[in-house]
C-alpha cells in the first residue's frame, strides 16, 4: 500500500551527503553508463577497461611511451603504460580524490579524452579489487583498494622497472552481476586506439596491435575491399582527419572520433561531417542530389581533436556544440569540418577523374532505385498503417507512450518470436515498461540476393520494419536490443538464419551497432521437491543432478511455447541471457550470406558431411568411455 506523502517525515535527518564513492556506487550509470553483463560493447565493464585506457593513450599523445599492455584473466584486468608515471605523492589522490587530476591544466594535457578527474575513480569504486602502481625514475609507490576503500598503500621506494603506471581492477561482482569480457569487443576497442593513434603498439594477452595508417587502416578492416565501388579517400590535417568509400550495401556506416574518444552516439562532429559530404558532392558536381543519394552505401570514419571537449554524459559517447578551441568562438567544429571536407574532396576528385566517375555513378544508381521503390513503398505504407489498426502481431512496450528519459530507451527491447504460443507466453511475462514483442507467422522469406523492394512487398518484413522505425535508417530505431527467440530445434534454427539474412542483407549497420541478439532459453528443468534448476547445455544438467542428487524429475524443453509465462520471468528478466551477433574483421557479409543462405555449393555440403562425422565420432567415443573401452 502506497505511503501517504502527506505523513512522509522532511527535515535535517532527511538530508545526507554520500562521499565520493558511496555516490559513484549509488548512482553508476552518471558515471558509466549502464551496468549490462557483457553482451553490448558499451556495457560498463568495457567503460571501466576504456577509462583506464584513455589515461594511457593520453600520455602517448603527449609524446611518452610507445607501448600499452592490457592482459585479462578470468575477469582480472591489468593495464600497463610506459608514460610518465602518476606522481608518487599523487598516487592515491589520482584515484580515489573526485576532481582530481592533471588535465584541469590544459598546458599539461592540451586536447586530452578524460577532463573531469571522474574516469578511474569510477573504476576504483566499482571494482572489487583495484590497485595502482607508478613508476618514475627509479622510484615506485602502489596502494590497492576494494570498492574504493583503500586497504593498503606503500612508501616510496626504489625499482627497477621503467617508468609509467600499473592498473589492475576486478569489477565488482555485485555491481556486474554475471558479466563477461567478450574478446571481440574489446579488440575492436583496441584497435579503434590504434587507428587514432599511428605508431601506437598495444598487446592484449599476448596479441599485437599497431595500425600505421590510420582511418585508412579502419576501414579497410571494417569493410570487404573488393566491394567498394572506388578506392578509399583518405584525408589528414591538424586536427582532423577522414576516410570515405562507398559499396554496394544498404544503408549508410560511420565511425566517429573525439581526442581519441569513439562516439559511438556521434554528435555535432558526425552530423557536420555528414552535411560536409553532401554539400561538397553537391557543389563539386554542381548538382542538387538528394542527401539520401549521395550518403547511400557510403562508408566512413572522422577524427577531430579540440581542446576542453564537452561531451552529453561522462561515458564521452556523443559530442555536444562546441567551439575549435575556447579563443576562436567563431570557428565552431561544423564550420571547421565543413571548410576541409569540402576544400580536399573537391581537389581530390578533380585530380582523380576515375574516382569522379566512379562516385557519380554511385550516387545516380541511388537515385534511379530510391525512385523505382518510391511507388512501392507508398503503398506498403498504406498497408502497414492500415495493419496496425487492428495489428496484434505487435505487442509495444509503455516506455513509447510515455514521457521516459533517454536512459530508459538503454533498457528497451523487441523479441522477435515465432507463433502465437511462444509470444504469448513471453508477452506475459515481460517487463510492459520496456519490453515488447513481435509475433511471426510461419517462417520468413528467404531475401539473400533479393533487393530491398522485397521488404516493402512482404508483409511480415513490412510490418517488422515499420515495428522497429528503421524504413530510413537506425536513428530512429525504437528498441536498443532486437531480440531472435526461436525454438531450440532445427525449424527454430531456420528461422533464426532468416532473420539473420534479412537484417544483414537490407539493415547491416544494425548489426553493426551492436542492436541484434539472440536468446538463449534452457533446455532442460532439473528439480526435486526443494529445488528447481533450469539447464542450458547437457553440462549444465548433468551438474544439476549431481548436485539434487537422486532421481530428479528432468523436463526437456522443445518449444518456447512449452515454457509457462511464470518460468518465462526468470530467463527474460534480470538473467536474461543473450547473444550477441557479431561481425567480426574477416566477416564480409557478401560472402556469409552466399555460403549460408545461398544456392547450394560443393562447399557448404563438404562443410555439413565433416561436421556430421565429427558430431558421428563424438557419439562413437562416448558409447566406448559408456562400455569402458
Amino acid at each position: 500500500m502506497a505511503q501517504d506523502s502527506s505523513t512522509v517525515r522532511y527535515d535535517e535527518d532527511s538530508i545526507r551527503s554520500l562521499d565520493w564513492k558511496e555516490h559513484i556506487r549509488l548512482r553508476p550509470g552518471m558515471y558509466i553508463g549502464k551496468l549490462g553483463d557483457g553482451s553490448s560493447p558499451d556495457d560498463g565493464i568495457y567503460v571501466l577497461l576504456k577509462e583506464v585506457l584513455d589515461n594511457c593513450i593520453d600520455e602517448y599523445a603527449m609524446g611518452h611511451g610507445k607501448s600499452i599492455e592490457i592482459s585479462m584473466n578470468e575477469g582480472k584486468v591489468s593495464v600497463r603504460d610506459y608514460g610518465r608515471g602518476i606522481p608518487l605523492g599523487k598516487v592515491v589522490d589520482v584515484v580515489s580524490k573526485i576532481n582530481t587530476g592533471a588535465k584541469y591544466d590544459s598546458k599539461a594535457f592540451q586536447k586530452s579524452v578524460g577532463l573531469n578527474g571522474v574516469g578511474t575513480k569510477a573504476v576504483n569504486a566499482l571494482s572489487e579489487f583495484f590497485k595502482v602502481e607508478a613508476y618514475r625514475d627509479g622510484q615506485a609507490a602502489w596502494a590497492t583498494f576494494s570498492k574504493g576503500e583503500i586497504l593498503e598503500k606503500s612508501p616510496i621506494e626504489s625499482t627497477n622497472k621503467a617508468n609509467g603506471t600499473l592498473v589492475e581492477f576486478e569489477p565488482d561482482g555485485s555491481v556486474f552481476k554475471k558479466y563477461n569480457y567478450i574478446p571481440q569487443f574489446v579488440e575492436n576497442m583496441l584497435w579503434n586506439y590504434c587507428y587514432l593513434n599511428a605508431g601506437l603498439t598495444l598487446e592484449y594477452n599476448g596479441k599485437k596491435f599497431l595500425s600505421k595508417r590510420g582511418l585508412l587502416d579502419l576501414l579497410e578492416r571494417k569493410t570487404d575491399i573488393e566491394t567498394l565501388r572506388y578506392s578509399i579517400i583518405h584525408q589528414k590535417g591538424e586536427d582532423i582527419e577522414f576516410a570515405f568509400s562507398h559499396g554496394n550495401q544498404y544503408g549508410e556506416e560511420y565511425y566517429s572520433f573525439v581526442n581519441g574518444q569513439n562516439t559511438t552516439q556521434g554528435g555535432t562532429h558526425l552530423s557536420a561531417f555528414r552535411e560536409a559530404i553532401v554539400k561538397a558532392v553537391r557543389d563539386h558536381y554542381n548538382k542538387d542530389y538528394a542527401s539520401e543519394d549521395i550518403r547511400q552505401s557510403i562508408i566512413s570514419a572522422i577524427s577531430i581533436r579540440v581542446q576542453e571537449p564537452v561531451f552529453e554524459s561522462q561515458t564521452k559517447t556523443k559530442l555536444g556544440s562546441i567551439a575549435m578551441s575556447p579563443e576562436d568562438d567563431a570557428q565552431t567544429v561544423r564550420t571547421f569540418i565543413n571548410d576541409f571536407v569540402k576544400l580536399k574532396v573537391d581537389n581530390f576528385l578533380h585530380m582523380n577523374p576515375d574516382t569522379h566517375n566512379a562516385l557519380k555513378k554511385r550516387i545516380e544508381q541511388s537515385e534511379r532505385e530510391r525512385k523505382e521503390l518510391a511507388g512501392v513503398k507508398k503503398l506498403a505504407n498504406e498497408r502497414a498503417k492500415k495493419a496496425n489498426l487492428h495489428n496484434k502481431k505487435l505487442r509495444d512496450c509503455k516506455y513509447h507512450l510515455q514521457d521516459v528519459s533517454f536512459e530508459n530507451h538503454q533498457e528497451t527491447m523487441l523479441f522477435i518470436t515465432e507463433g502465437d504460443s511462444a509470444s504469448g507466453s513471453i508477452t506475459k511475462a515481460r517487463n510492459p515498461m520496456t519490453q515488447a514483442v513481435f509475433s511471426l507467422r510461419g517462417k520468413p522469406l528467404n531475401c539473400h540476393g533479393l533487393t530491398k523492394k522485397v521488404v516493402y512487398e512482404n508483409e511480415e518484413f513490412n510490418l517488422l520494419q515499420h515495428a522497429l522505425d528503421i524504413e530510413n535508417g537506425i536513428d530512429g530505431l525504437r528498441y536498443n536490443k532486437i531480440i531472435i527467440a526461436t525454438d531450440a530445434d532445427v525449424d527454430g534454427s531456420h528461422i533464426r538464419l532468416l532473420l539473420l539474412t534479412f537484417f544483414l542483407q537490407f539493415f547491416p549497420d544494425l548489426v553493426r551497432e551492436g542492436h541484434l541478439f539472440i536468446l538463449q532459453t534452457p533446455l532442460f528443468r532439473v528439480r526435486n521437491k526443494k529445488e528447481t534448476i533450469y539447464c542450458y547445455s547437457d553440462e549444465e544438467k548433468q551438474a544439476a543432478i549431481n548436485k539434487l542428487g537422486g532421481k530428479p524429475e528432468i523436463t526437456r524443453f522443445k518449444g518456447l511455447g512449452e515454457i509457462s509465462p511464470h518460468e518465462f520471468e526468470n530467463f527474460i528478466g534480470e538473467e536474461i541471457r543473450l547473444d550477441p551477433v557479431i561481425l567480426d574483421k574477416e566477416s564480409s557479409i557478401k560472402k556469409v550470406l552466399s555460403y549460408y543462405m545461398g544456392k547450394n555449393t560443393p562447399d557448404r555440403q563438404l562443410f555439413i558431411i565433416d561436421n556430421l562425422r565429427i558430431e558421428k565420432d563424438i557419439v562413437e567415443e562416448k558409447v566406448l568411455e559408456e562400455v569402458g573401452v
